[in-house]
């Protein structure tokens, strides 16, 4: 990694652009102002820095940042909590850049213990996701909830696993299936930007963002702007095809034994329609586990 990073300065230059004089207590003034949001100095002189130590930090250059000088911009910039975590990954980045590249490979599968546990959570569905978002393992439920994405064109090959970005950006069928298309690409890209952030050395993460940036336009200018984000728990609105449209709770349960995967669990309120909905699909699912097996 260069000492210069752009990912540093397109980060830095996109936060400060969301923020107005007036979220931060400054006077606007009565001339035009050049900028959408805060000057490069004001900024400095919000964090406690010079304006050349600032302008050095916002054209790439975090080495030797203190983590004081990092939390100072993050609440100039009023970042989130994603946010600060993938400021303080670029700067880990640019300060010790071998060990950076030290990561594994991203999990293709799942461990034996791991399955058993998802298998034995059957009235849920439940998919594992790897750091760039390959579906790697899933109950049956789960599996025949999401059928259309291990079903999409968009994987790669037929032993390769779905990823839920390219099924997302690039398979029309997911406009039908997510409740709110503009919802899932945003997560998708935000989960994907804080993920860079952690590893940015994944073979694997940098080819899928070139293709997905190559192949679409939509994930492009999404991931132009520098958006990041965890998805940890929230509503899901999702169309399946044989039992039409379901609403789930979703949480991401982590792994200590297995960090680089998550469990996407999802949940109905009980005795609602969508509970009985679910229980459609698994009846619908264990027949066509049975006529597939014929």
């Amino acid at each position: 990694m260069s000492a210069k990073d752009e990912r540093v300065r397109d980060f830095l230059t996109t936060r400060r652009a969301k923020i107005t004089p007036d979220m931060v207590g400054l006077p606007t003034g009565s001339g035009v102002r050049r900028v959408p949001g805060l000057r490069r100095e004001e900024v400095a002189m919000l964090s406690g820095v010079s304006v050349d130590y600032y302008t050095r930090i916002e054209k790439g250059d975090l080495s030797g940042v203190s983590d004081e000088i990092l939390d100072a911009l993050a609440r100039t910039l009023q970042l989130g909590e994603d946010e600060t975590a993938y400021l303080y990954d670029l700067a880990r980045t640019s300060r010790r850049p071998a060990r950076a590249r030290r990561h594994p490979r991203s999990a293709v599968s799942v461990p034996r213990q791991v399955q058993l546990l998802i298998d034995s959570m059957s009235e849920s569905p439940v998919v594992a996701l790897n750091q760039q978002l390959d579906i790697v393992a899933a109950n049956t439920l789960g599996r025949a909830l999401f059928d259309v994405v291990f079903a999409s064109p968009t994987k790669r090959s037929d032993s390769a696993p779905p990823n839920m970005a390219a099924f997302v950006f690039l398979d029309p069928a997911a406009d039908t299936f997510f409740g709110n298309i503009d919802e899932a690409a945003g997560t998708c890209v935000r989960m994907l930007r804080a993920q860079a952030g952690k590893t940015p050395h994944n073979r694997q993460l940098t080819q899928l963002i070139g293709e997905l940036s190559t192949r679409s336009t939509d994930f492009s200018a999404r991931w132009a702007a520098h958006d990041v984000g965890i998805h940890r728990t929230g509503a899901k609105t999702l169309h399946h095809h044989e039992v039409g449209e379901l609403d789930l709770g979703f949480e991401e349960l982590a792994l200590a034994s297995s960090p680089s995967i998550a469990l996407s669990t999802y949940v109905a309120e009980p005795d609602s329609p969508t509970s009985e909905k679910l229980r459609l699909l698994a009846t619908w699912a264990a027949t066509e586990k049975v006529t597939a097996q014929q």
